[in-house]
């Protein structure tokens, strides 16, 4: 039975907390607290196990002494932060007056290929904002939009809008670098602009036990079409290591749709939705706990491989123009030499 995408937002949502006569308040207890949480919830060992060698139980004997000697709760906070940063997932935090932890080296250790600066040189001074989208028509009759966040909502009256807009170019370029995500609906109002049917674009899996491989069969996403206008011209994603969370998602939904073609760097990855839970001491504990997978079946935690894998050159960046953005303009126009000989 198809399943509305829509109702996955609702696991955005899942709370928890952790009783307060299980572990107690103290240095041993936060620490107890917090392995036992994630060993028992966390949706990707099976995964970090194989990506880099994660070994949980290892990461716990490790960091217990450590926790044992904290003096304060400052202390305190900077070894179960470290402890977090284990699992090299940037939807793990934990919050309190400390401050929140994240995991950053998902990006921080790949090229930028992206530059506001050269891309003002595609955008110019012209270019309409809709929804927070720029977007403008290349004067070879492309159009260009950036996405730079999927936090706020998109509207199916502006984003019909900004298709009418862009309605006499030949093909449009979608420009999701360093988009590191926000909303989940976000992302599949804009893909639902893209397609005019139903389109199976992957699962998702819920934990139903203890056990680090304890996972419901996998439920089928579907995108659907928006109300409004829908473009079914060639569409060429940019992506970049920095595209994270939703806007992982949304290349996800993008890949499976005829028309459209990814390219750039991998993606940052992190398709898992978060689960939200606190330790005794009353500190905010965030952690991935469903997984999402690709149509394949193939998890996407760490990333989506682009179609045409593709940088920006030393050479360009020099000279202010954009790898990425003048080969999506090859690909677009190669597609409609290929309809032209077929004709």
């Amino acid at each position: 039975m198809k399943k509305a995408i829509i109702f996955f937002a609702s696991a955005l949502l899942l709370t928890g907390c952790i009783k307060e006569d299980s572990f107690s308040n103290s240095p041993e207890g936060n620490f107890e607290a917090l392995w036992s949480m994630i060993d028992e919830r966390y949706c990707f060992f099976p995964q970090a196990e194989e990506e880099f060698g994660l070994n949980w139980n290892a990461v716990h004997d490790k960091y217990k002494p450590k926790a044992e000697a904290c003096e304060n709760d400052a202390q305190l906070f900077d070894v179960l932060g470290d402890m977090l940063n284990e699992l090299r997932d940037g939807h793990v935090n934990l919050s309190s007056i400390y401050g929140t932890t994240q995991y950053r080296d998902w990006h921080q250790d790949y090229p930028m290929n992206f530059s506001d600066s050269i891309q003002r040189n595609y955008l110019g001074n012209g270019y309409r904002v809709t929804n927070g989208i720029k977007y403008t028509s290349l004067p070879d009759s492309i159009g260009y939009a950036y996405i730079g966040s999927f936090a706020g909502g998109f509207n199916s009256d502006n984003l019909t809008m900004m298709l009418m807009n862009l309605k006499e170019n030949k093909g449009l370029i979608l420009d999701i670098r360093s988009n590191s995500g926000g909303m989940l609906t976000s992302a599949e109002k804009l893909a639902g602009s893209f397609t005019d049917k139903s389109v199976h674009c992957g699962y998702m899996q819920h934990k139903t036990g203890k056990g680090h491989n304890d996972f419901s069969s996998p439920e089928a996403i579907y995108l659907e079409p928006n109300k409004g206008a829908i473009w079914l011209r060639p569409t060429v994603v940019l992506t970049n290591r920095g595209v994270y969370s939703s806007a992982n998602y949304f290349v996800m939904l993008m890949q499976e749709l005829p028309h459209v073609i990814t390219l750039g760097d991998v993606t940052g990855g992190g398709s898992g939705l978060p689960f939200n839970s606190t330790l005794p001491n009353g500190w905010n504990v965030r952690f991935s706990a469903c997984p999402i997978l690709d149509a394949k079946g193939n998890h996407t935690e760490f990333g989506i491989e682009p179609d045409y894998r593709i940088d920006i050159t030393s050479e360009d960046w020099n000279n202010g123009r954009d790898t990425m953005i003048e080969k999506a303009k090859e690909l677009i126009f190669a597609y409609y030499d290929k309809i032209s000989e077929q004709e």
